[in-house]
């Protein structure tokens, strides 16, 4: 995961080459975005409405929508999800899926748990998961 702006733009240049990569945070989809975050961080949003394009393999586009379902102050199971996605026995996957997410929170990955009730993982690190969950837990969103 990069972790400056030069990085992240450095990546997708190498990702998709011969496309113009600039931030423009002036772009009415990133107003909205951060704006949106900033009511989720709040406590005020529960669901985001920002248009999105998501790419990926067509298993990975399942899972996210399936991801996209999970109400705001709830978790599922990793096997739960592949039960949602229709493949049972695809949790690994669906835990690849999940950590290739490319909109964390407005596609909430954070929601998904470890069978035992246990955080499973996430690409920020499971001290900011437990943030988020702790967060949705106790707003009135």
């Amino acid at each position: 995961m990069a972790e400056t702006t030069r990085q992240f733009l450095s990546d997708l240049a190498e990702a998709f080459p011969g496309v113009d990569w600039r931030r423009d945070d002036n772009h009415p989809a990133i107003r909205a975005a951060a704006q949106q975050l900033a009511e989720y961080f709040r406590g005020e949003r529960a669901h985001f409405d920002v248009p999105l394009d998501l790419r990926g393999t067509p298993f990975q586009l399942k899972v996210w929508q399936a991801l996209r379902r999970i109400p705001y102050g709830e978790t599922r199971s990793y096997r739960d999800l592949a039960q949602a996605v229709g493949n049972p026995k695809s949790s690994r996957a669906v835990g690849g899926a999940n950590g290739r997410n490319p909109v964390g929170i407005i596609v909430p990955c954070h929601r998904v748990i470890a069978a035992s009730g246990g955080l499973g993982g996430f690409s920020c690190g499971l001290a900011y998961k437990r943030k988020l969950l702790d967060l949705e837990a106790g707003a009135k969103a």
